[in-house]
């Protein structure tokens, strides 16, 4: 490789990033473990875990139970982590790492739906801006609101269309803003917050108490496709220990901060309209700050879905450059964004989005995740991008085990959720519990016991 070719290559701030989902050289590989914390403590900064609390209140729980709902769910961000070691050994993205368990093949679906992951997120942050822009004057309708999504949308696109480096520094700086703005909510919601139940309340039962996990870990179960993607420039000596740590704790701390600022919120107000509920607790003078805090956080967590959604296009055979794919992703998530906001009520379709993304990506994680600790994160480097002629294209592009362990987990989880869409059939007979989550764990077990224990391609990366 030339000077003038290397140069070309470099992971910079403000520079397009030129690689996609081609494995990083080590020449190349930079930054260290603390950089994750930043990277998922700024894109949990987000508005969203402050309705998934109320919705946890909203459901029978009271202060103490949906609090504890949140800190165990904050828990799961060390799964989340974890699922980004098998990055730093291939250098290449979570959705290509996943062909190991699924093939080629079998790999497109988690791919298309983790394309339009950032939709509503996108959403939450176009209505803060839309109700600050009826504050400032500018009135309100449908154009206010098709202007409220287009700025949101560009804020998004303008740091995601950079690439790696530039989401990093982003989400760095974006995160200590963000957290003194959200910090200050945490100050003025939680003091006045009802944590006796009252006395008449009863109890939240089976249902309750599993709609608000299913809730509450809805957010981080859509990151799993994802982690990869930020740690594949990590050098390879990189600990494996603080990858994980680093990122976790990044993850927990402001999504279980936000989620009781949620929680409190809920037990002394109406949240149904969640960002006028948490607005009218506040001081007036905060409450223009409140809507861009809730603005930048939708926008945090956006960029990082949609870089990751520039990767997946990729990652469904697109030959696109990584720069292009994304103005595709963009494309797409403004038609989504477009029909959750003018032609479905959001809370409502909120609640079935993430219920319905949990049937998914609950035993697509089980599978990927017990692939990975099989394979002890060593994988075919070369195979992962071979396509049909590589060892990860198994029969026809499909991984038996892991089709079935997937199909099993989606099953499962779908004759045990609950949601606006569609209630499962095992739901009554469960006295109203929501068992999506365990999906998972039958997903995970099954592959665990139909695959290979020693994968007959696993060379270290």
């Amino acid at each position: 490789m030339t000077q003038q070719e290397t140069t070309a290559d470099v992971d910079e701030v403000f520079r397009v990033e030129t690689h996609g989902i081609d494995p990083i050289p080590d020449g190349e590989r930079h930054g260290g473990a603390k950089d994750l914390f930043w990277l998922w403590f700024g894109s949990n900064l987000t508005f969203t875990y402050v309705i998934n609390g109320a919705l946890a209140v909203a459901f029978g729980l009271s202060f103490w139970q949906a609090t504890a709902v949140v800190v165990i769910s904050g828990l799961s961000f060390f799964a989340v982590s974890a699922a980004g070691l098998s990055g730093i050994r291939t250098g290449t993205a979570t959705l290509v790492i996943s062909r190991a368990a699924f093939g080629v093949r079998g790999n497109w679906p988690a791919g298309v739906l983790n394309w339009v992951v950032s939709i509503g997120y996108t959403v939450v942050g176009t209505l803060a801006l839309e109700v600050f822009f009826a504050e400032v004057g500018l009135g309100e309708g449908t154009l206010i609101r098709a202007l409220a999504l287009g700025t949101t949308l560009a804020l998004t696109f303008a740091v995601a269309m950079w690439g790696h480096a530039t989401v990093q520094f982003a989400e760095r700086w974006m995160a200590y803003v963000l957290a003194v703005g959200f910090g200050a909510l945490l100050v003025f919601v939680l003091p006045g917050a009802e944590t006796a139940a009252p006395a008449d309340a009863v109890a939240p039962g089976l249902s309750g108490w599993s709609l608000a996990f299913v809730v509450m870990l809805a957010g981080p179960f859509s990151y799993l496709p994802m982690p990869a993607d930020y740690t594949r420039y990590l050098p390879r000596t990189t600990s494996l220990k603080s990858i994980t740590w680093m990122g976790a704790l990044g993850g927990f701390v402001s999504s279980v901060a936000l989620g009781i600022a949620g929680v409190a919120a809920a037990t002394r107000t109406d949240m149904t309209d969640a960002v006028a509920g948490a607005e009218s607790l506040l001081p007036g003078w905060f409450q223009p700050l409140f809507l861009a805090l809730v603005l930048g956080g939708s926008v945090t967590n956006s960029i990082i879905t949609l870089y990751s959604s520039s990767l997946n296009l990729q990652v469904l055979g697109i030959p696109w450059s990584r720069a292009r794919a994304i103005v595709i992703s963009a494309a797409v998530t403004a038609a989504g964004s477009l029909a959750a906001l003018f032609l479905t009520d959001f809370t409502t379709s909120l609640l079935s989005f993430l219920s319905l993304l949990i049937i998914v990506f609950a035993p697509w994680g089980g599978v990927f995740l017990a692939d990975m600790l099989m394979r002890r994160c060593r994988y075919d480097s070369g195979a992962l991008h071979a396509g049909s002629t590589g060892a990860y294209w198994y029969r026809s592009g499909y991984h038996p085990a892991g089709m079935t362990a997937l199909l099993a987990g989606i099953a499962f989880a779908a004759l045990t959720c609950d949601s606006e869409l569609w209630t499962g059939p095992l739901v009554a007979p469960l006295g109203g519990a929501d068992l999506t989550l365990l999906g998972s764990v039958v997903a995970g077990t099954t592959y665990w016991a139909l695959a290979p224990r020693m994968p007959a391609h696993a060379p270290a990366a």
